[in-house]
């Protein structure tokens, strides 16, 4: 894996596969909105091939400034297995967080969830290890 973190999409896809193969749960989320192509390929008498209408981006539905990477995660409590809901944010490089993410951040905390910045697979594994010992 670690090999895979040299970018976010790489280091995402390792961590959310990492979590998923040891037995826990994670999904990657995705808050983007998508682009509805409502054009077409059309053939003119001559035989020319020509596109033509447009499309147009619609908003995605997801919470703003939402983790890349949602899991749960057991930790251990008083002798006794929890799942948890853990976040991961993928920061690559000099990329920080927005204040969306920031205020997601803190809600997160403050229901009682768990909200890591990781900017390496090896920063991931460290931080795994810290939350389940």
């Amino acid at each position: 894996f670690p090999s895979h973190d040299k970018t976010a999409n790489g280091l995402t896809k390792a961590i959310v596969k990492w979590i998923n193969l040891n037995g826990y749960q994670a999904e990657r989320i995705s808050t983007t909105g998508r682009w509805i192509d409502n054009s077409k390929i059309v053939t003119d008498v001559l035989g020319n091939r020509k596109k033509i209408g447009s499309g147009k981006y619609i908003k995605g539905s997801g919470t703003k400034g939402s983790a890349d990477i949602s899991s749960t995660i057991p930790i251990n409590i008083n002798g006794k297995k929890i799942g948890v809901s853990v976040k991961w944010e993928v920061k690559i490089g000099k990329d920080i967080q927005s204040d969306f993410q920031k205020e997601y951040q803190k809600n997160v905390e403050k229901a009682g969830g768990y909200y890591f910045i990781v900017k390496s697979f090896d920063d991931f594994m460290n931080k795994y290890l810290e939350l389940t010992k």
